[in-house]
């Protein structure tokens, strides 16, 4: 029973990647809006919808730091993880405004961040901050955006898409990633729980690795279907749009309901190997317009090599 929940998830996980990018490519037509900066925006937003709902949930419910785990865990997920298999699967050329805007505004992001949370705390005056800063980023990028698109349109390159067909190609899109990635996160468990049966660090493992993957997968299928159709903007723009909505949105909109405590664990270590990441990708987009199979492999061995050392450090070896 687990195996078939765990397979038709991924079937509707597929489904709903398909729907999603058709209605994300109609959906840049209609509102004169370049595919990347959909992918950063709606795209990316959508995906990460789950991270803000349970991050709003934990804080409500008293327990606001469960929302810093959870978007530093996605967000290594999301660079060496997703882009890492994404890659490898299908290469991808990098736009340049990825290289002079996004990712930049990316790294930004994250070593406010970082700065932000090395006091152990992130305030409600600093909540407000990270909020204010992805409201007047999103607000050029869509402006600028829509002055460079509606030029093309205006020359013919660009056809219109119908406003309603695309929305609800979206709709689609995102309730099929949604229940998708919950239904295999579900038969991925059940099927863990059956192999890892007596094994007392169980539940640590099949969080770092089932869990982690499965909640990672909505933004996994957007990306890797985007590459197959050849709309590499909305594929990158997602995933390094998805990082910036997770700190400015996620942790924005989290700490201003109620002071986020970040221990000094996961700033020495977690936070520490996200900017890693970051950095390790800098690299990888200074080294040539194309993310290539190679650059994929060394992306995943980062995500590896971070799941490695969090199962050592629970067994104590480290």
């Amino acid at each position: 029973m687990d195996f078939l929940i765990l397979l038709v998830g991924l079937v509707v996980l597929v489904i709903g990647g398909e729907f999603l990018v058709k209605g994300a490519v109609g959906f840049s037509q209609a509102m004169k809006i370049s595919p990347l900066v959909i992918g950063m925006t709606v795209v990316a937003f959508g995906t990460s919808a789950p991270e803000l709902i349970v991050s709003l949930q934990s804080a409500i419910g008293g327990n606001p730091g469960i929302a810093v785990g959870n978007v530093v865990g996605s967000n290594i997920a999301n660079i060496a993880l997703v882009l890492g298999v994404t890659v490898v699967i299908f290469p991808i050329l990098v736009d340049k405004q990825t290289t002079r805007v996004d990712f930049p505004m990316m790294m930004l992001s994250t070593l406010l961040f970082f700065y932000f949370a090395s006091d152990g705390e992130l305030s409600f005056i600093e909540g407000v901050i990270l909020f204010t800063i992805v409201v007047v980023f999103t607000t050029l990028l869509i402006i600028n955006s829509r002055k460079k698109t509606k030029k093309k349109q205006d020359s013919g390159e660009l056809k219109k898409e119908p406003f309603w067909k695309s929305t609800v190609f979206l709709g689609l899109g995102f309730l099929g990633l949604y229940f998708g990635a919950d239904w295999f996160i579900n038969g991925a468990v059940g099927i863990a729980n059956i192999f890892l049966e007596g094994n007392p660090d169980k539940d640590t493992i099949i969080g770092v690795t089932v869990v982690a993957f499965g909640t990672s997968a909505p933004e996994l299928v957007a990306s890797c279907v985007a590459a197959y159709r050849k709309e590499t903007d909305i594929s990158v723009g997602n995933l390094i749009g998805s990082n910036i909505f997770n700190i400015l949105v996620v942790l924005g909109l989290t700490s201003m309901v109620t002071p986020i405590e970040v221990t000094t664990d996961v700033v020495e270590f977690d936070m520490i190997y996200m900017i890693g990441i970051a950095v390790l990708l800098m690299f990888i987009l200074a080294i040539g317009k194309k993310i290539g199979r190679l650059k994929g492999v060394i992306l995943l061995l980062s995500y590896i090599a971070y799941i490695t050392i969090i199962l050592f450090r629970v067994k104590g070896v480290i």
